[in-house]
């Protein structure tokens, strides 16, 4: 029971976090959300993540800065790194280095190899074989509300995702709640992050509140203006999607990427789907500035 309340106020952490990256995300701070003292906090959020803080909220702000430095080329470097909560370019260009072994500027400008890790993964890289000749769907810009979830977290991106499916169906059965609104919340880039290192949040909209926290907590997916694009296709295919669209359409549309997590809305799960297909609206957050 106390492993299980531990992974509920880290949650609640996690989720804070990824609302702002570039908001001050002191130890102390974070302590008074999980509602731990500090130096208890620290113990407790690596048990649960596997990561110190330091290296947790470091990791995914240079994630972050590393896709801006991407699909955002007249953003300056400066201001990059102050949404990555770097107030010294001197700073932020080292630990970048540290990060992706060259710095912001070349990141920029060069080919990137470290890209695309998924390579190894002979499915997904099949995956990008079948899409590689079609076309890439032409997005619809929607402006959307918040959205209450269920959710559960799910480590690495693959077949084990159908386990936190499996258990947020079991719960939905047992709360009398209805199934049929299933959502993939995505707090990494699989092109940037190792597969094994994504963190996919298994999510299920709902009307009324969780009230028994445990295994299942509850979120709020923030609205706001997004780019949605229709994919369908088979176990494999959707990150080759997910890259392609960064590539080819963000790249180039003129907007930028939102600060808020990218999310697949299923009309057809590929993780509990007996043939493993999906068809989903995958909404990409953007903004004007």
């Amino acid at each position: 029971m106390a492993a299980i309340q531990q992974e509920i106020r880290i949650n609640d952490v996690l989720y804070y976090i990824h609302k702002d990256l570039s908001a001050p995300l002191t130890g102390a701070v974070l302590a008074r959300v999980a509602a731990y003292s500090e130096q208890h906090f620290h113990r407790v959020f690596q048990r649960v993540t596997g990561e110190s803080l330091h290296s947790y909220i470091r990791r995914v702000r240079l994630e972050q800065a590393a896709n801006h430095l991407m699909f955002e080329p007249d953003t300056p470097i400066r201001d990059i790194a102050l949404k990555a909560g770097y107030s010294s370019l001197t700073s932020f260009t080292r630990v970048f280095g540290l990060q992706f072994g060259v710095s912001p500027g070349r990141w920029r400008t060069q080919q990137h190899p470290q890209r695309l890790p998924y390579k190894n993964d002979p499915e997904i890289a099949a995956g990008a074989k079948r899409i590689a000749q079609s076309a890439l769907p032409s997005p619809d810009l929607i402006d959307l509300p918040d959205q209450p979830v269920a959710y559960i977290r799910h480590l690495g991106y693959g077949r084990s995702i159908k386990t936190a499916w499996q258990i947020l169906q079991a719960w939905a059965a047992a709360e009398k709640r209805s199934f049929n609104k299933q959502i993939g919340l995505h707090h990494s880039n699989p092109a940037l992050t190792p597969l094994e290192q994504c963190r996919y949040v298994a999510c299920l909209g709902i009307d009324e509140k969780v009230t028994r926290r445990g295994l299942i907590n509850s979120l709020v997916i923030p609205g706001g203006l997004h780019a949605r694009f229709k994919f369908k296709g088979q176990y494999g295919d959707l990150l080759p999607w997910i890259t392609r669209l960064q590539d080819e359409w963000l790249s180039g549309s003129g907007l930028k990427a939102g600060a808020t997590p990218a999310f697949a809305d299923y009309q057809r799960n590929q993780f509990i789907d007996p043939q493993e297909r999906f068809e989903l609206c995958y909404y990409q957050p953007v903004s004007l500035y």
